[in-house]
This record gives C-alpha cells, sequence and structure tokens, in this order.
C-alpha cells in the first residue's frame, strides 16, 4: 500500500527509509512532501534559510533508480535531512547569519554531512541559527528571526534553532546541528523534539572556511550531533557519524556500544541544580521523567554531581582566555549590533580572571572530569534539566540581566560542555502548552547508555511532534 504525502512528512527517518526501501514510496514522493509541507509552513516559522529544491529532486531521482536496479542500500537511502547554517554543505553558503558571508561557498560538504550522503541521505537545504551561533535566540542578521511553532511569543532557543523548528513542524525529519553552550539541547527543549550532544571526539566537525588557531577552549567545548523527532533516528544518525578522520584531530576510533552496565542502571535525579531554583513546568516534567524511567527498571535516586557550579564556572573561563578576548575586541566593530550586546553581556558575567585563573580552568577541567567519572561509576546516568526556566520570550534574551539568567539557569547543561559529556535531549510531555525535556547524561563515549535510556522514556511518554505552527 502507498503512503500519503500528509504521513510521509509526519514520518520519522527510519520509517522513510523502510518505506523507500519496500516500494511504499518513492524517494521523490519523500522529498516532494516535505517541499510541499516547506513551501506551506516555513513562510510562517523562518526555520529553513537555504533550499536546495532541484538539487534534492535529482538526489531523490538517483536513488530511485539505485532502489530500482536491486541489491543492498545504505541505511539512510533517499531520507531528506537539513543542516544547521554553520556547517558547510556544499552549494549553499556557510552565512554564519552574517551579511558579509552571504557569498561565502565552501569547498566541500562537512565530514558530518559527507557521512550522511553516504549513508543515501539527501540534503535539503540549511537552518537559520543567530549571528556566529552566540545567542540562546535564534535572530540573525542576514535571515531574521525564526518562531517558536509552540509559542509566538516564545523562543525556538538557539543556537540550532531553525533546525529544531524544521523537525518540530514536519519540514524534515532529520537535521544536523552542533553545542557549545546548550546549542542543541536548549532549542530540544523550546520546541519539544530530540538530540544527541556526543561526547567531544566522538562526531567529527571540520570547515573548508575553518581558522587554524581556533581557540583551545572553543575546541574542547563545541560538538556536532544530529537532531530528530525520534530516539531512533538519532541512534541511526550516530552510528553513521561518528568515527575518526583526520579532517578532525579530535576524533577516536572509541566503539559505539561499551561494556554491559550493572542492572539495575542507576540513574542521579537532579531535579533542581545546585539547588538554584527550578522552573516549577521544567521540574514536574524532570519528576515525570524519573517515574518513566524507574518503570523501566532503572534505579532512580536523587544525588549530585560533584562541584556542578565550578564545573560550569569553569566553561566560562576556558571561553575567556586573552586570545578569545582580543579577537572579539578587533572584530567588535564589525558585527550586528545585537551580537555585540550578547558578547558584552557574555563576558561581563564571565569576568576578567587573568591569563592564569584561565589557565588553571583547563587543570581544573581536568580534575572535574575524574570526580565526575568516579561518580558515574555509581551513576552511569544522570537525568537533569536543560535549562531551569521555560522558554523565555523572543528577543528578550538581550535585555538587563538576560544572560546572566540564562547562563545560571542552563548550568547543568553548560557544565556538561565543560566536561565533553554525552547527553540525549527528548520530550517528556507537555505542560502549559510548552513541552517538558530532560536531558539524560552519560559517561564519557557512552551515548549508548543515553540513548537505551531515552528509548525507554520514548516509549512509556511518547512522542509530542510534529506540530502545526500556533
Amino acid at each position: 500500500m502507498r503512503v500519503t504525502a500528509t504521513e510521509l512528512w509526519r514520518m520519522s527517518a527510519i520509517e522513510l527509509a523502510g518505506a523507500i526501501r519496500s516500494g511504499q514510496a518513492s524517494s521523490r514522493e519523500v522529498i516532494e512532501a516535505h517541499l510541499r509541507r516547506i513551501e506551506a509552513v516555513n513562510p510562517s516559522v523562518n526555520a529553513i534559510t537555504s533550499l536546495l529544491a532541484e538539487q534534492a529532486l535529482a538526489a531523490a531521482e538517483a536513488a530511485d533508480r539505485q532502489a530500482a536496479g536491486g541489491g543492498a542500500l545504505p541505511p539512510l537511502h533517499g531520507v531528506p535531512f537539513t543542516v544547521k547554517e554553520n556547517i558547510d554543505l556544499a552549494g549553499a553558503p556557510t552565512t554564519h547569519g552574517l551579511r558579509a558571508l552571504a557569498g561565502a561557498y565552501p569547498g566541500r560538504d562537512a565530514p558530518v554531512v559527507e557521512r550522511m550522503k553516504t549513508a543515501g541521505a539527501i540534503p535539503l537545504g540549511h537552518t537559520n541559527c543567530p549571528t556566529l551561533a552566540v545567542r540562546w535566540h535564534t535572530d540573525s542578521e542576514l535571515w531574521g528571526a525564526t518562531i517558536n511553532p509552540w509559542d509566538r511569543s516564545r523562543t525556538p532557543g538557539a543556537s540550532s534553532g531553525g533546525e529544531a523548528v524544521a523537525l518540530a513542524t514536519g519540514l524534515t525529519p532529520l537535521g544536523l546541528g552542533n553545542d557549545g553552550l546548550g546549542s542543541l539541547r536548549w532549542p530540544a527543549q523550546c520546541c519539544g523534539i530530540s538530540v544527541l550532544k556526543p561526547t567531544l571526539g566522538r562526531i567529527p566537525a571540520a570547515a573548508t572556511t575553518e581558522p587554524v588557531d581556533t581557540p583551545i577552549g572553543v575546541q574542547l567545548t563545541a560538538v556536532e550531533g544530529p537532531m530528530a523527532r525520534r530516539v531512533a533516528d538519532l541512534r541511526a544518525a550516530f552510528e553513521v557519524l561518528a568515527g575518526p578522520t583526520w579532517r578532525d584531530p579530535w576524533t577516536v576510533p572509541a566503539p559505539l556500544r561499551g561494556p554491559e552496565p550493572a542492572r539495575p542502571v542507576r540513574v542521579a535525579l537532579v531535579p533542581d541544580p545546585a539547588g538554584q531554583g527550578t522552573d516549577r513546568q521544567v521540574r514536574d516534567g524532570v519528576r515525570k521523567a524519573a517515574g518513566a524511567l524507574a518503570d523501566a527498571g532503572y534505579a532512580v535516586e536523587e544525588a549530585e554531581p560533584p562541584s556542578l557550579e565550578r564545573a560550569a564556572k569553569t566553561l566560562l573561563d576556558m571561553l575567556n582566555t586573552p586570545d578569545i578576548r582580543a579577537l572579539w575586541q578587533r572584530t567588535s566593530s564589525l558585527l550586528p549590533a545585537d551580537t555585540q550586546r550578547f558578547f558584552a553581556a557574555f563576558y561581563e558575567v564571565a569576568g576578567d580572571p587573568g591569563p592564569v585563573a584561565t589557565t588553571q580552568a583547563f587543570m581544573t577541567r581536568q580534575l572535574l572530569l575524574r570526580a565526575w567519572g568516579e561518580f558515574q561509576e555509581t551513576y552511569p546516568l544522570i537525568a537533569a534539566p536543560v535549562c531551569t526556566r521555560v522558554p523565555f520570550g523572543a528577543g528578550t534574551d538581550l535585555a538587563d540581566g538576560a544572560v546572566a539568567e540564562t547562563i545560571r539557569g542552563m548550568r547543568m547543561t553548560i557544565a556538561v560542555n565543560a566536561l565533553g559529556l554525552p547527553a540525549v535531549a527528548l520530550p517528556v510531555g507537555i505542560a502549559d502548552g510548552l513541552p517538558q525535556v530532560v536531558q539524560v547524561i552519560g559517561p564519557r563515549y557512552r551515548e549508548d547508555l543515553c540513548l537505551d535510556a531515552a528509548a525507554a522514556l520514548e516509549g512509556r511518554l511518547g512522542v509530542i511532534t510534529p506540530v502545526d505552527p500556533r
């Protein structure tokens, strides 16, 4: 039985791959269904910036010819995906949201895009992110603001906000984003989708326009990761994307699954990280997740990893080295006013620790990794909020004190970035008209444990997207 166009844009990436493989739908039909959905919905949400419609249709026809020829097909054969604006995608400019880079076409795909194409997936285009991907609200100098489909008055999150909205509204079944200060998990909370923030070194990152002198704090912080509506799609994309390449010297050949943990797997529940307060809507979602994990056989108890606030502050110091501050000061006059305001507020919160203190931060990181590693010998998984606050009003992230407040709310998320740990964020329900999302954090290179727990949560609590914009 053939699948209808409406069904196609609602389906997961794995379901679409199965439909194409079985002949229930052609890749061209899948691409056309998503292009129609984009035409109908994107004008109201501004999620997709550069659309490669003709190239995608041509790739779909080639995929259908390959399928008709028989033989084995790659895992994501004929399935569409989208790519965050700051990741190189051949045929579309890597603008970073800057007008000055509107014609910056890359010389080749980013490694994550290359691997998706090798797996048979077809890129539809780029999605919006804030200028230079440095805010927690998606509004770029070049493309403007992206709209939260649950509540137009609230932020869709950032910096992978365009990708999150595209997934939440059925414009794409699978996406690629990145995360340096919560840029995958915060949009997941705002939009009700699922994401994997991998361990540092698990999934490669590289660009043809990337500076060779990327500060070490940034190198130790930012990672590429898949975004989807279903946990099974995250797992499939993870298996495609993981692995070393010369293009990213941080990548390592770690196994995709580690040793079987002792049963029951123990989970540390952290509903209020560092005891600084958590909004009721967020806290209730985390406790809902705890109940579902307990029902799935996990041993859940409240416990907090050591020195959480210190870990979050360590990342601020790692991003506050003299070379980073000098780079910002040299280029600030070339940046849009909103980006300048964000940097000024961020460094006001971070303070001016000086070169000795910032060097010490990298040693502190090692001590914290050991302490958290010991904690996760007892509690392999940690369940916690992404941000302890509900999504703020669109554009209010630059109000007086707002950057400091967001950093406080994201304290667990920022600590995880400081230590390069893996985490899956996924929806666990809806309350007050907004998604409730939890992040499940694992030990280094144990994405498998995070994905297993996320699958158990999804199996008990369901999925909440795609949605029509409100």
